[in-house]
């Protein structure tokens, strides 16, 4: 389990199996977000001079992400209400 102290968490957070999670730096997760083992929510890569600016994903509330998702970049948002499946690896967005 690797969370970065930066990332912005929110209420009834909940990782069920914590092995493998990591949450970067500038992360934003919402209020009642479940994730399962194995979850990243990452950056993509950003010039040195931008290391300060958003990197890493935002996740609304009441999301579940199942095991194994990778999701990346810091435009990149899950929508209020989503479910992200196993395995599935995304730098794009999911509508509300």
């Amino acid at each position: 389990l690797d969370i970065n102290p930066g990332a912005q968490i929110g209420k009834s957070f909940h990782i069920d199996h914590g092995t493998g999670v990591v949450i970067g730096e500038t992360a934003i997760i919402k209020n009642d977000v479940k994730i399962y083992q194995g979850v990243t929510l990452g950056g993509l890569f950003v010039a040195k001079n931008l290391q300060k600016t958003k990197r890493h994903p935002t996740i609304e509330n009441n999301v579940t992400i199942y095991a194994n998702a990778t999701i990346l970049g810091g435009d990149t948002v899950i929508g209020a209400n989503s479910i992200i499946g196993g395995n599935a690896w995304m730098t794009a967005s999911v509508p509300a």
